[in-house]
């Protein structure tokens, strides 16, 4: 290649550290290109006659960082084909520079030689100042594009590319979902320089210092109150291991996947509860006692050997990207109608390319059965075994009802059949319900919560009474019944 960018770094801060390497190259070429002129090197180097072209101009016209890296990659690539560039950097050029990240990658691939030259990198300085040893685990993550979920609050955090007050506050905003507000953090800017300056603050006031601009960074010590850690992920699946460990709980010990069906059963209905009331609190607590059943069976896998969280996690990604391809690939779906019909029909090729003897075999036995009995219909009506409206399903309805009637007797014989009757009866009412688009678990589930008030109203007028429901006719309680419900409960 005869095209060709060196890039180089411009350190820290002080023209001091800068290599003499790369010094004499910025002096004595002809064609140097500044990301930034904005460094205190730049400065310096000014007053011995160093002639250069900045890119500082880039940034006024795009609002988004991506779009300033992209010209700035576009502008040298252009230059580099009628001679060589030397193109300048703040700190090293392989760190926090995405710049170079898009000439290392497009480069090649329009002939253009792309050399990394020296440059002191600002982290460096940053441990010196800090005296903090990156060997207890740190992250160095971009202030321009920070993500919640990247942040590893049990290692040193180190945030760059802070430039302004907008930044910080956006900053400020993301960490302050994890940490308290008034977590301790240091601003540092320019460090290792003649001009390094450190202000420890509240996170609350990080956008607030004046000190913040292209050299600053923000840095966040380890979390050491495990309380804060509450809200990690792998705080949660370090707890459930201790549980589960050789000095943690006897009834957690004891746990098998068999003996906690139970329990999932019971809080997935409290969690159904909580949305019914419409409490935002009852709701968080409620979907915790659900994730709990998911973290125990995950580690009951894991103390196994089988699997683990991880395992779960990964077959769940998959999934969701498999199924979503008009999200995370090609497909198309203009609404949740299209979102669905693809959905089933990427669930029905998976589930051809696993031999079953039945259609109905994709229903779980461990369903509640009235919500079994929905899922077995339309499983049924997929494949047009179904009334085409509601009506011969409200026939049906009526037929069952008789049926069952004519079956009640005193007789061993006429209580089985009604027995039989009475499924069936309840059968023909799921069909009703799948027509009219209501889930019949979560019918009746409202139903005897609306029983239960009901229930508790009479059970207050009786005490109110000061009589006892033995002494109480049946018409006497029917009023308090009609009371309650004429109040709405």
């Amino acid at each position: 290649m005869t095209n060709k960018i060196e890039i180089v770094g411009l350190g820290a801060g002080d023209l001091d550290q800068l290599p003499l390497g790369v010094y004499r190259k910025l002096l004595k070429s002809a064609h140097v290109f500044l990301r930034t002129k904005e460094h205190p090197v730049v400065q310096e180097l000014e007053k011995e006659g160093f002639r250069y072209i900045s890119f500082d101009h880039i940034y006024e016209r795009h609002e988004q960082f991506s779009e300033v890296y992209q010209e700035i990659a576009r502008v040298l690539l252009n230059q580099a084909r009628s001679q060589p560039v030397i193109y300048a950097v703040p700190g090293h050029p392989l760190v926090a520079e995405q710049t170079v990240q898009l000439l290392l990658e497009q480069g090649p691939k329009e002939q253009v030689e792309i050399v990394i030259g020296g440059g002191g990198s600002f982290i460096d300085a940053l441990f010196t100042s800090l005296k903090i040893d990156p060997i207890e685990g740190f992250q160095l993550l971009d202030g321009t594009d920070l993500h919640v979920g990247q942040l590893q609050m049990d290692q040193h955090l180190i945030i760059c590319q802070i430039y302004d007050q907008f930044v910080a506050s956006n900053v400020k905003l993301t960490l302050m979902e994890k940490y308290p507000d008034d977590y301790e953090v240091w601003i540092v800017t320019a460090a290792g320089s003649k001009n390094e300056a450190m202000e420890k603050v509240p996170l609350y006031e990080l956008d607030r210092s004046v000190t913040i601009n292209n050299l600053t960074s923000v840095y966040i010590p380890p979390v050491q109150d495990d309380a804060i850690m509450w809200k990690n992920f792998s705080k949660l699946r370090d707890i459930i291991a201790i549980l589960r460990g050789p000095n943690g709980c006897p009834w957690d010990l004891k746990q098998t996947h068999e003996s906690l069906k139970t329990y999932l059963i019971e809080e997935t209905f409290e969690v159904i509860e909580a949305i019914n009331s419409e409490d935002v609190d009852h709701l968080i607590e409620e979907l915790g006692d659900v994730l709990l059943q998911v973290m125990l069976h995950a580690q009951i896998g894991e103390d196994e050997g089988y699997f683990s969280i991880d395992d779960i996690i990964e077959g769940l990604c998959a999934k969701m990207i498999r199924r979503h391809p008009h999200v995370f690939g090609t497909g198309k779906a203009e609404n949740a109608e299209e979102v669905v019909k693809n959905w089933q029909e990427i669930k029905q090729q998976e589930k051809e390319s696993v031999q079953s003897a039945s259609l109905m075999d994709g229903v779980s036995m461990a369903q509640p059965n009235l919500l079994r009995a929905f899922e077995l219909q339309k499983k049924a009506a997929k494949v047009g075994f179904d009334w085409e409206d509601i009506g011969p399903a409200m026939e049906k309805v009526k037929e069952e009802l008789q049926e069952f009637v004519a079956e009640l007797d005193d007789t061993e014989e006429g209580l089985l059949h009604a027995k039989q009757e009475f499924g069936d009866l309840l059968f023909a009412f799921v069909n009703v319900a799948r027509f009219l688009q209501i889930n019949p678990e979560e019918a009746l589930f409202a139903t005897n919560q609306k029983f239960i008030r009901r229930f508790q109203h009479v059970e207050e007028k009786v005490k109110e009474s000061g009589r006892t429901f033995a002494e109480h006719t049946l018409s006497e309680l029917d009023v308090y019944w009609e009371d309650a419900k004429s109040k709405g409960l």
